[in-house]
């Protein structure tokens, strides 16, 4: 207790050194004899440790100490790689700007600070290279919701979906309706994905078969769309469904972005130039605590 209480004030000390943008804290972690003017989000634990490893290993591997040395450090990009995950995510969402993040990180077996720099983040500087060709705030509403539906499913169920956003008229050119279109006759502003009144609506309609097809500007054009691609020369990893194949072909025929959700395991995919270009498996948002003045 006393070393974690250690651990906690020193990243808070550290986080106000460098003028963090925030705290991220992951683990059995509580702040409450510490107060900070910095927002502080708690995060999802990552789901193993060292130490259930440990347990689950046979007496044989434990007697090979390289290999419980490589699984600690593991573990430690494992962690690492979590809270740059969440910072990326939240900025992403709009929540973080750039700057620092300090994480602290609390497992079975150890616990650690990791300071972060946002404007370094992969994740984050391939948003900016889509953000080129789409609206940050169009590419952050697709995300949210893109996100909200790899978490939480639709009606207990996992689904999965895609967006192509962008080059509406060469897209819709390239595809043709597996249904009707829920959208056709409905005003610009009821299918404005900027618009959160819209948003139960698309997580609706994301469990029918096909893609959305989404203007630059946020209008969605269409839901239920197939995509009339050749998926010819393209190398995309593999197991992947014919969801992710299109959506990536759809990007290197046309300058669109494509935004998918898998159905099994809710990861969130973004492909550019027929090419993923940011990947996202864990899509739980963090829980930002207020401190009371």
């Amino acid at each position: 207790m006393v070393i974690k209480k250690n651990i906690v004030k020193t990243a808070l000390y550290l986080a106000e050194k460098l003028g963090a943008e925030a705290i991220i804290v992951s683990g059995n972690i509580k702040l409450e004899d510490l107060t900070t003017d910095i927002p502080v989000y708690f995060a999802p634990r990552r789901p193993k440790s060292i130490i259930d490893y440990l347990v689950s290993t046979s007496s044989e591997k434990q007697e090979h100490g390289k290999e419980i040395a490589g699984k600690i450090t593991q573990e430690v990009e494992g962690n690492a790689k979590n809270v740059e995950n969440i910072a990326a995510i939240e900025h992403l969402l709009g929540d973080l700007k750039r700057g620092v993040v300090v994480g602290i990180v609390e497992t079975k077996d150890s616990s650690s600070i990791i300071v972060h720099d946002l404007s370094e983040s992969p994740l984050i500087k391939a948003m900016r290279e889509c953000e080129e060709r789409v609206s940050p705030e169009v590419m952050r509403a697709v995300l949210t919701i893109a996100f909200d539906i790899a978490a939480t499913g639709r009606e207990g169920s996992q689904i999965g979906t895609a967006f192509i956003i962008g080059d509406v008229d060469e897209v819709m050119s390239r595809s043709h309706q597996m249904i009707l279109n829920p959208y056709a006759g409905h005003s610009k502003s009821n299918r404005n994905i900027l618009n959160k009144q819209n948003w139960e609506s698309i997580k609706e309609f994301a469990q029918l078969d096909g893609v959305f097809v989404v203007s630059e500007d946020g209008v969605i054009e269409a839901a239920g769309k197939y995509l009339d691609v050749d998926a010819k020369d393209l190398v995309i990893n593999k197991g992947l469904g014919g969801r992710h194949v299109s959506a990536a072909a759809i990007t290197r025929d046309t300058v669109a972005i494509a935004v998918t959700v898998s159905e099994s395991g809710g990861v969130v995919r973004v492909y550019k130039d027929g090419k993923e270009t940011l990947c996202i498996e864990s899509t739980k948002r963090a829980f930002k605590q207020i401190f009371p003045e």
